[in-house]
């Protein structure tokens, strides 16, 4: 395969976006040009080998920072200690990482120092085989120091030598066996396995926001069960959630769609492990697991509808229903619902239909506003709100169906009650 043509210019600074592999291979392209070594690296070769479409690629080379300051002007380092430089090509935002081998990880994470080295001394220092891979990005040959090809043949997640080391190195490893292994149903090599139960038990030195993301890949992808599974078993749940290992039945995480949001499968996991929601004690899990307001926020919203639904629904009324109805998270509560009785969330669902066929549907347009009630001379207060929210609900249940209808009830509650 011929090297792509460069125009005589620096080609990151075109405006026009390109494919991710594109872009990368144009900066390795330019890299080899000057008469260094670069491929793609880790998980962009690992996906295309598993013909699953990469969404960014990587690169890892020879080259030093300031070789890569030098050939590129959009160029700039984000951890030029470790090697990493970011660079600008059509729109797109490339990796470039030199060869580099780890000193002593001191913290559980990352390592007190590195020593830019060789291909093979990098391969040699990363977490699993699968993503120990480089590929020339322009030959695509494939360079495996670690046997990741015959791992990927095998199906087989397994550590880059010594699997103790690998994890103890950055204990977020032990996450990410989970959501390797989930994700490309992999089965997970029985050294690497037993290496990650004996870690379970401790996250030292992780970030709980290096922990909270990779909870959100894992449960926000399709193959969440399997993950969650691996998770119970190696008991990783412990350290991960701040409470007692659980090994209980996955059925509502089971019975989600592929589209599930993080807040409801949160949720459905949450009931699966035995939980139930507790309005006195709100934002479960937000710590442990570094959750946005707006995920906490849906979570105990999520988690107080599921308990709505199974006690209420049926008792309530006609606006009371539509106004639940009508939350942003209803339907999520009702898949989570689904998950352990799949009939009262089918009839739920019906009902919902009916509802929207009803009066102007779950969220009309009020009849009256605000503004209406203080032009008729309705001071703002309690009884302001309690007035309207009481029309609404009329207009909801279909015994109020025009404005000035609307509007002389609200009169005629303010001034003659």
């Amino acid at each position: 395969m011929s090297t792509p043509e460069l125009p005589a210019d620096e080609p990151v600074m075109s405006a026009a976006i390109c494919p991710p592999r594109e872009a990368a291979t144009i900066v390795a392209a330019r890299i080899i040009a000057a008469g260094f070594t670069a491929y793609f690296a880790g998980g962009c070769v690992r996906d295309e080998l598993l013909k699953i479409e990469p969404t960014d690629f990587d690169l890892a080379t020879d080259a030093l920072p300031h070789d890569i300051a030098k050939l590129f002007r959009s160029a700039r380092g984000v951890g030029e200690s470790f090697g990493v430089m970011l660079v600008r090509c059509r729109g797109r935002t490339i990796e470039v990482a030199t060869f580099r081998t780890d000193g002593k990880y001191e913290d559980g994470r990352r390592p007190s120092h590195v020593r830019f080295a060789t291909e093979e001394e990098d391969a040699k220092r990363r977490d699993f085989t699968i993503n120990g891979l480089f590929q020339h990005p322009i030959t695509l040959k494939v360079i495996d120091y670690v046997d990741g090809q015959r791992d990927l043949e095998a199906r087989v997640l397994r550590a880059i030598g010594d699997p103790a080391a690998r994890l103890n190195e950055d204990r977020l490893r032990t996450l990410r066996a989970a959501r390797f292994a989930a994700r490309f149903s992999l089965r997970v090599d029985s050294a690497t396995a037993a290496a990650i139960r004996d870690a379970a038990g401790d996250l030292t030195g992780v970030s709980r926001e290096r922990v909270g993301g990779e909870f959100r890949r894992m449960l926000t992808h399709p193959t969440r069960r399997a993950a969650i599974e691996l998770i119970e078993e190696w008991g990783l749940d412990a350290p991960a959630l701040g409470e007692p290992n659980s090994r209980g039945e996955l059925a509502r995480v089971a019975a989600l769609g592929h589209d599930a949001s993080f807040a409801t499968a949160l949720a459905a996991w949450r009931f699966d492990r035995g939980h139930r929601c507790n309005a006195s004690q709100p934002g479960a899990w937000r710590g442990p697991l570094n959750l946005s307001t707006r995920e906490a926020g849906d979570l105990d919203a999520i988690c107080a509808i599921v308990e709505q639904l199974r006690s209420a629904w049926d008792f309530l009324p006609v606006a009371a229903q539509k106004r639940l109805a009508s939350r942003p998270v209803f339907s999520s509560a009702v898949a989570v619902l689904a998950g352990e009785n799949p009939a009262q969330a089918g009839t739920i669902i019906e009902r919902v239909a009916v509802l929207q066929e009803e009066f102007g549907g779950l969220e009309p347009i009020p009849l009256v506003s605000g503004g209406d009630l203080i032009a008729l001379g309705c001071a703002p207060g309690p009884r302001f709100k309690a007035t309207l929210d009481g029309l609404y609900d009329r207009q909801l249940e279909g015994v109020l169906t025009t404005r000035e209808h609307a509007l002389s009830i609200a009169r005629a509650e303010w001034f003659f009650e």
